[in-house]
């Protein structure tokens, strides 16, 4: 297969209701694997850190901070892997906050096992909060964007 042939391919899969294909002939040999894209709505609050009423002023400074709570629609990550904002090191991030973002709109890149899967939103929404780092490692359903529903 040629690379137009492989492209060809890859859209047809894409638009397809398959998650998974493995294609061999001959000496060529190709699988092709879709990430499901997942949304909690909303997700779970972060329990926060019960304050201490009469602890030092010095404890307190070196107490890591509370998480912050999420509230709200969240993007979550579909998938362990290595989050990535933007398609290349010197492009812009796909999204920034206050960015109103379409249904099916690249958010984000997440390489699992070298491969890069774009994650899509599932729908119109508007950009609150990015909780992921560029190059940070992510988490099965780990919060990755704070969303408002549009």
């Amino acid at each position: 297969m040629d690379t137009k042939q492989i492209k060809s391919l890859m859209k047809e899969f894409d638009d397809s209701g398959l998650s998974r294909i493995k294609i061999t002939k001959e000496d060529f040999s190709i699988e092709l694997e879709k990430a499901t894209n997942l949304v909690a709505a909303p997700a779970a609050a972060v329990a926060a850190v019960p304050a201490q009423a009469s602890a030092p002023a010095a404890a307190t400074t070196t107490q890591a901070p509370a998480p912050a709570e999420i509230t709200g629609d969240a993007i979550l990550s579909p998938m362990v892997g290595t989050f990535y904002a933007s398609p290349s090191p010197d492009s812009p991030p796909f999204v920034k906050v206050g960015d109103v973002i379409k249904k099916g709109q690249v958010v984000a890149i997440l390489e699992a096992m070298k491969i890069m899967n774009e994650l899509e939103a599932d729908f119109d929404c508007k950009i609150l909060e990015v909780l992921a780092t560029n190059g940070q490692a992510v988490e099965y359903d780990m919060p990755l964007f704070i969303v408002e529903k549009m």
